[in-house]
């Protein structure tokens, strides 16, 4: 959703902050399975989800379904969501250059990037490819041109889920490619309806399907696609996602989204293959309009 002057502010854009700040007075009750009222129709021994951690919550705080979502577990990129909340709260000039250099390069799992060294992106652009593209060398320049460093970064990660009741969370690394981010799929919830209500272009950048970027003077545009594939069906509404992976934590996957005219968060953690993920969330938006 891109931010616009109030006198262009459309009745869609409208609709969609109310289904925001629904999602956002969420209370999310311990209660595993279904609640009451119209949840009361769903058969959770119809809901067959292959990942190990799962919490979907409605706009009225219920519990849609739960399965070890107090279950702290490595979230891999899921991390970077953290990551651009504290760095968009530094207030630093978005239209800042940063160049890629070798210090950004992944040395734990030598992963790449089409970020080559000498790569410069403004730091909107550079915030925008590490979330859509999750992109671990972008995030890692984002990390080491904040404040003090991405030790302060991480710092300041563990502090802000601290203040939004991240109790079973600890950040490591600004990438998720550091199994020492964990989080339940609780606290994910939490951090969710914050970056819905508070951060628009995380909101926007993470629905995006692709972005097309300069990076280099003397070539051609890159273009960099979203990771969540369930972007390019008509089946879903997605408000906002973001997905991740490392051996440690499986397949993981964060969306608000509204089905069956609902807005819902869902968080699921340590699934097993690639598409995992998107199967379970199939599943459970099938489970949810069969029976309503």
């Amino acid at each position: 959703m891109l931010v616009i002057p109030a006198l262009l502010y459309s009745a869609a854009q409208a609709d969609q902050s109310i289904k925001l700040a629904a999602i956002d007075k969420a209370k999310t009750n311990s209660t595993t399975g279904p609640g009451t009222s119209h949840w009361d129709r769903l058969n959770p021994k119809k809901l067959n989800l292959r990942s190990e951690s799962v919490l979907i919550i409605d706009n009225q705080g219920e519990t849609v379904f739960a399965k070890q979502a107090d279950t702290p577990r490595p979230i891999a990129s899921i991390t970077k969501l953290m990551t651009a909340m504290v760095i968009l709260d530094a207030k630093l000039p978005m239209d800042e250059k940063i160049k890629i250099t070798r210090a950004d390069r992944d040395q734990l799992r030598l992963t790449g990037s089409r970020l080559d060294y000498g790569a410069a992106l403004n730091r909107k652009d550079m915030l925008k490819v590490a979330l859509i593209a999750s992109d671990n060398r972008a995030a890692a320049a984002l990390a080491r041109t904040y404040p003090g460093g991405k030790a302060q970064l991480v710092k300041a990660m563990n502090k802000k889920a601290a203040s939004l009741g991240m109790k079973n969370s600890r950040f490591t690394d600004p990438t998720g490619l550091d199994a020492g981010n964990v989080a339940t799929a609780y606290d994910l919830s939490l951090l969710i309806r914050h970056a819905l209500k508070q951060y628009p272009l995380i909101r926007s950048a993470t629905t995006t399907e692709k972005i097309e970027v300069h990076p280099f003077r003397k070539r051609g545009s890159l273009t960099f696609g979203n990771t969540n594939r369930l972007l390019k069906s008509d089946s879903w509404e997605i408000m906002l996602s973001k997905t991740g992976y490392i051996n440690e934590a499986g397949r993981c996957l964060v969306m608000a989204a509204e089905i069956a005219d609902r807005p819902l968060v869902i968080v699921l953690l340590n699934s097993f293959g690639k598409l995992t993920p998107f199967g379970d969330s199939n599943r459970l938006r099938k489970w949810i309009e069969a029976a309503l």
